[in-house]
C-alpha cells in the first residue's frame, strides 16, 4: 500500500484550508466553533505550522504564536463575537473607532463591545491571513477554557484569581503582578519565565502603541468567550464574509486607483518622459541612502563622521524626520495612499541630486551632468497576492481622453524580507525563479543582481529559486524540506511570484520592453527550519540594518550606473 508522506499530508492541508476559505467567501459566514471552523482547525492541526509552535499540544498555550497573532489583529479582538470582513469601507465618516494592528497594515473598525469590522483591501491573501489567525486564536481559547473549571464543574482557584486581576480597574502592584503571573502560568501550562516574557512584551506594545489589552485580559476574555458559547448559541463567535468581498477577486478596484494616482502624479510633475525605476522596499532606506549624509552632516557631525556606513545608517534612525524634510526640498515627493490599498509611495526626482553629497562609504555616483536623470518610484511592501494587482496596474500606460501616456520603465527592483532555508538570519537571497506553492506555476528570469555585487563579509549570499507561499502562518517543516529538496529553493516569501507574474504579463502585452531589468534580493528575517528563529521569535531589530542597506546600496548603484544601460 502506498504510504503518504508527511510533506504530502501537509500540502494537502494547505490546499484544503484554501478551498474551505474560498467556499466560505461564497457562503457568507461561519462559526469557528461550528462545522466549518472545525474543518479549518483540522487543517491547521494536520499542517502544524512552525510559526504556531505547540499548537497541537493540548496541555500548553502557544505563547510566541499568540504574540505573533495579537500583533497582527486589532486590539480587543478577543472580546468580539461578531467579526465582519467586507470589501467596502462604509465607516470613513462614522463615529466608530478605527483600529490598525501593530504589525499589519489593515483597517478595522470597532462597531460595539462585541463587534468588529475588517475592511479587506489587499486581496485574498488578507482573507487567508485573518482566518488563519482567527482559527489559531479559537484553538488556543479552547485550551484556556479547559483550565477554567475543575472536574466537578466549579471555577478553579487559578481562574478566580485571574478574574480578579483581569477585571481590576486600578494598576496592579509589582509584587501582585509576580503572584498573578505565577498563577497565570498554571493556567497556560507554561513556566513562570515564559509567561512573564510574554506579559512584558504585550505590556510594552500596549503602552507604546495601544496594540492590545494586556496578557491577563487577553487570556481571561478568550476563555470567557468559549464558556459563554457553551451556555448559549447566541454567544457563539460568528465570522461574516460580505457579498462585496467577491469584488476583490479579479476586479482590482484598489489597485487600479492606486496605479492611476501614481501615474497622474508623475505626469503632473513633468516626469513622464524620464527613465523610471520602480523599487519595492521600505520607505526609509532609499531616502536615507541618498539624502541622509547631507541632511545631518552639519547638525550632527558626530554621526556623519562614522566611517562604517552601516553604523551610520543605524544611528540615522533617530533622525528620520530631519532626513525626510531635507529630502522633500531636494526632489522627493511623498505619496500617501488615497486608494485604500495601504501602500504609500515616494517619487524621487534625482535631478537635484547633483547638489547632494552621499556618504563617502557609498559607491553611488549621483553628481553627473545627465540631461535625462532617472526617476525612482519607491513603493512600500505589498501583501501577498496584492503585489500582482499593484504591479500590473502600475506597468500599464495611463489612459487619457486624448490617448495614453506610456512611461519609460527601465527596471523593477524588489527588496524584501523572507524566510531562509539554507542559511541564517541576516543572510541575503538572490532569486533566479519564483515557484508558487501548491501549483505548477513558476517563473524564470534573469536577476540583474549577482553575489559579486555584495561585499558580504558578515552575511552569506545565496542564489536560487524562491517559493512564493500562500501565507507565512501556513508553513510546515516537512513541506519546506520537500520544496528545498525538489525545487532547490533557498527561501520563502509571499510577493515575488505575484510581482513576476505581473512583469511577465506586462512584457507580453507590450506595456514594458522585454529588456526591462528585474532585481530580486531578500534578506533573511527568519529561518522556519530552526527552532527559535521563526517569525514568532520577533523582529531582527538592529541586526536587520546591515542587510537592508547592503541591498539598497546595490539597487541604487545599478540605477545610477550609466554603463549598464
Amino acid at each position: 500500500m502506498y504510504e503518504v508522506s508527511e510533506a504530502h499530508k501537509a500540502r494537502y492541508a494547505i490546499h484544503q484550508f484554501k478551498v474551505i476559505t474560498d467556499s466560505l467567501a461564497i457562503r457568507g459566514f461561519y462559526r469557528p466553533s461550528g462545522k466549518f471552523g472545525k474543518a479549518l482547525e483540522n487543517c491547521l492541526r494536520s499542517l502544524s505550522p512552525e510559526i504556531y509552535g505547540s499548537l497541537n499540544d493540548p496541555r500548553v498555550v502557544e505563547l510566541k504564536g499568540l504574540e505573533y497573532v495579537i500583533d497582527r489583529l486589532p486590539r480587543g479582538i478577543e472580546e468580539c463575537t461578531r467579526v465582519i470582513l467586507t470589501e467596502e469601507d462604509p465607516f470613513k465618516d462614522s463615529p466608530f473607532e478605527r483600529i490598525e494592528p501593530f504589525k499589519r497594515r489593515r483597517t478595522s473598525y470597532r462597531i460595539s463591545d462585541k463587534e468588529i469590522c475588517f475592511v479587506i483591501s489587499r486581496g485574498l491573501s488578507e482573507i487567508y491571513d485573518i482566518l488563519t489567525h482567527m482559527t489559531f486564536l479559537n484553538m488556543e481559547a479552547a485550551k484556556i477554557h479547559t483550565k477554567m473549571r475543575d472536574d466537578s464543574g466549579n471555577i478553579t482557584v487559578e481562574w478566580a484569581e485571574l478574574e480578579k486581576v483581569a477585571l481590576r480597574k486600578e494598576p496592579v502592584s509589582r509584587d501582585k503582578v509576580d503572584q498573578a503571573l505565577w498563577n497565570l502560568s498554571i493556567i497556560l501550562g507554561r513556566s513562570y519565565g515564559e509567561t512573564k516574557a510574554t506579559y512584558e512584551y504585550l505590556e510594552k506594545t500596549k503602552v507604546e502603541y495601544k496594540a492590545n489589552n494586556g496578557l491577563f485580559s487577553l487570556v481571561y476574555r478568550l476563555g470567557k468567550r468559549i464558556d459563554e458559547e457553551s451556555s448559549s448559541r447566541e454567544n457563539m463567535l460568528v465570522i461574516y464574509l460580505t457579498p462585496s468581498l467577491m469584488n476583490i477577486i479579479g476586479h482590482q478596484k484598489y489597485g487600479r486607483q492606486w496605479g492611476a494616482d501614481i501615474k497622474e502624479k508623475l505626469a503632473e510633475l513633468g516626469l513622464k518622459d524620464r527613465p523610471l525605476h520602480i523599487v519595492s522596499a521600505n520607505l526609509h532606506s532609499v531616502v536615507n541612502t541618498l539624502y541622509g549624509y547631507a541632511a545631518i552632516k552639519e547638525v550632527h557631525p558626530d554621526i556623519a563622521a562614522l566611517g562604517d556606513v552601516y553604523a551610520f545608517f543605524d544611528a540615522l534612525k533617530a533622525h528620520g524626520d530631519d532626513v525626510l524634510a531635507f529630502a522633500e526640498k531636494n526632489g522627493v515627493h511623498p505619496m500617501p495612499d488615497q486608494s485604500g490599498s495601504h501602500i504609500d509611495c515616494q517619487i524621487i526626482d534625482t535631478a537635484p541630486l547633483k547638489c547632494v553629497e552621499v556618504h563617502p562609504g557609498l559607491d553611488i555616483e549621483t553628481c553627473t551632468q545627465d540631461a535625462n536623470p532617472p526617476v525612482i518610484l519607491v513603493m512600500d511592501y505589498a501583501f501577498g497576492a496584492q503585489a500582482f494587482e499593484l504591479m500590473e496596474n502600475l506597468l500599464k500606460p495611463l489612459k487619457k481622453d486624448n490617448g495614453e501616456i506610456r512611461f519609460d520603465i527601465r527596471s523593477v527592483s524588489v527588496m524584501g524580507k523572507a524566510g531562509i532555508l539554507t542559511g541564517k538570519q541576516g543572510d541575503i537571497m538572490l532569486a533566479t525563479a519564483h515557484v508558487f506553492e501548491g501549483t505548477s506555476d513558476n517563473y524564470n528570469f534573469r536577476n540583474d543582481m549577482v553575489p559579486e555585487d555584495f561585499n558580504a563579509e558578515q552575511h552569506s549570499v545565496f542564489v536560487g529559486p524562491m517559493v512564493t507561499v500562500l501565507g507565512t502562518s501556513l508553513q510546515n517543516r516537512d513541506v519546506l524540506l520537500k520544496l528545498k529538496d525538489d525545487w532547490k529553493t533557498i527561501g520563502l516569501e509571499m510577493e515575488g511570484g505575484h510581482y513576476q507574474r505581473a512583469i511577465s504579463a506586462a512584457i507580453i502585452k507590450g506595456n514594458i520592453p522585454p529588456g526591462t531589468r528585474v532585481r530580486y534580493a531578500y534578506y533573511a528575517s527568519d529561518n522556519p527550519l530552526q527552532s527559535g528563529q521563526t517569525l514568532a521569535a520577533g523582529a531582527m531589530g538592529k541586526e536587520g540594518v546591515r542587510p537592508t542597506y547592503m541591498i539598497t546600496k546595490v539597487i541604487l548603484e545599478k540605477i545610477f550606473d550609466k554603463s549598464a544601460e
